[in-house]
């Protein structure tokens, strides 16, 4: 969308910077400014920083990208979470706290992600709204690159306070066996496997964000997120590549079993090659015999691939990929950004982030129910019968093997909670406050918990509410 040409206000007084020094837009003239207003809980603006990053990388000099971070939800209101959850995704980009919303109010921004374009003279020329593919952004930030004979030689904010070095690095996903541990070490392009008491004994990846397939020490990821083990196979959504990728136990090889990188909408119906199938954010899986279920968060749907002939039959089980939380069968039903994922028999779960809800999808006719939750911009803390609880940006999932009991990631609250299944009351375990808790798994009457936010994996045991810190790596 095209603006009239206006002077560009400057920031808000007092802007709160989390990792770079203070910008005052003038000081910026020279170059062209890219304003990125974010929801920090949201995929599809990470997907748009993502773009903006290759961007800036790109027209180094002659581009200088600035984001604005507002909070949908409480718990991004506290600027250090904000911070934590933009890192997670890789983001190294100056950011501002938006916390009261003056710089949205200021740029008369309507929506998420919006994208405001400054030329180098210091005025407004473009407003990219949404993500309509990284292809209208670019060409609008090309042209006004174009106009910028002599970049003016500014560098690149340098990251104030970046996060200290750990063994771990933003943890997700986690597999546990009788005998290992399997953790998505999301921040460091990594899956790990490990005995109970955290000693590595395997790392797959090269530690670099890239799609390679190969032997463990060549192999890369870029910020894997679910996991889920058949046999001596362990699949992994390879969030930040758009990839379903496969790793052979026995022999350590990682491969590329679906997806082409491109965050296009999936395409139903018998698949020709699979390099054509487009995997817009994968987070969570589970895998069976024939069949592989997938949540899709840039496509707010449900995707089972089954792979009874040939290269298989990708069919939408639920979602109509607008963004929402409307029950109903099939695509009659809307999600917000699905981001956990368990079965039990003939049913799915989902942790459905933006909605703040627990979704349960019959596979005998793909019926999709709300458990939890009572829509998109009500969330809460609240134990109880499920139709009182209320949770905040819940994203991982896990069955416990030994009860009829849903161990939820309660993210935004800093806790774990379950919920009871055919009872349906929601209980929040006796525990300190934990930091962004992004993963969890249930084996053996011990609860595994990635505590994303502090870099750790911690187990509860559940007999005597025991909480101790696995020693990954130490």
């Amino acid at each position: 969308m095209h603006m009239t040409p206006l002077h560009a206000p400057d920031f808000p007084h007092g802007l709160h910077w989390l990792n770079a020094a203070p910008t005052e837009l003038r000081s910026l003239q020279g170059s062209v400014v890219a304003l990125a207003f974010v929801d920090p809980a949201s995929a599809w603006c990470m997907q748009r920083l993502a773009d903006l990053a290759v961007l800036e990388r790109r027209y180094r000099g002659r581009l200088q990208v600035r984001i604005l971070a507002q909070p949908r939800f409480d718990a991004h209101r506290d600027p250090l979470a904000t911070l934590k959850r933009l890192r997670r995704h890789g983001v190294s980009l100056p950011v501002a706290h938006d916390r009261d919303w003056h710089a949205w109010q200021r740029f008369n921004i309507e929506s998420w992600p919006t994208v405001v374009l400054i030329d180098a003279h210091g005025m407004l020329a473009d407003r990219i709204v949404g993500t309509p593919g990284v292809g209208a952004l670019e060409a609008a930030v090309s042209a006004l690159c174009e106009q910028v004979l002599e970049p003016p030689g500014t560098t690149r904010a340098v990251e104030t306070n970046p996060e200290p070095r750990a063994p771990l690095r933003f943890p997700t996903g986690l597999v546990v066996t009788a005998e290992r541990l399997y953790v998505a070490d999301t921040g460091h392009h990594q899956i790990l496997e490990c005995t109970h008491a955290g000693r590595v004994l395997r790392r797959f990846g090269n530690g670099t964000a890239d799609a390679l397939d190969g032997e463990p020490e060549i192999a890369s990821f870029c910020r894997p997120n679910g996991l889920s083990l058949l046999r001596e196979e362990l699949y992994v959504a390879d969030t930040g590549n758009h990839l379903l990728r496969r790793i052979n136990l026995r022999s350590g090889a990682v491969q590329t079993v679906l997806g082409n990188r491109l965050t296009r909408t999936p395409a139903e119906g018998p698949i020709q090659s699979l390099q054509d199938v487009s995997l817009p954010s994968p987070t969570a899986l589970v895998a069976g015999n024939s069949y592989l279920h997938l949540t899709l968060a840039g496509d707010n749907r449900i995707w089972t691939w089954n792979q009874s002939a040939g290269l298989g039959i990708l069919e939408c089980r639920a979602g109509s990929g607008q963004l929402g939380q409307r029950d109903g069968a099939g695509i009659l039903a809307s999600f917000a950004q699905p981001s956990g994922l368990a079965q039990v028999q003939q049913a799915l779960y989902v942790a459905d982030t933006l909605g703040s809800s627990i979704r349960g999808v019959q596979l005998r006719g793909d019926l999709t129910q709300t458990l939890v939750g009572q829509g998109m911009w009500e969330f809460g803390d609240a134990d109880g019968q499920r139709q009182q609880a209320r949770l905040q940006a819940p994203e991982a999932l896990a069955l416990d093997p030994d009860a009829p009991l849903l161990w939820i990631a309660d993210t935004g609250n800093g806790c774990i909670r379950s919920l009871r299944l055919g009872g349906g009351v929601v209980t929040r375990l006796d525990l300190r406050k934990l930091a962004g808790p992004a993963g969890v798994a249930a084996f053996g009457g011990k609860l595994w918990i990635c505590e994303t936010d502090a870099h750790a994996v911690l187990c509860l045991d559940l007999a005597s509410n025991t909480l101790t810190q696995v020693p990954i790596d130490e």
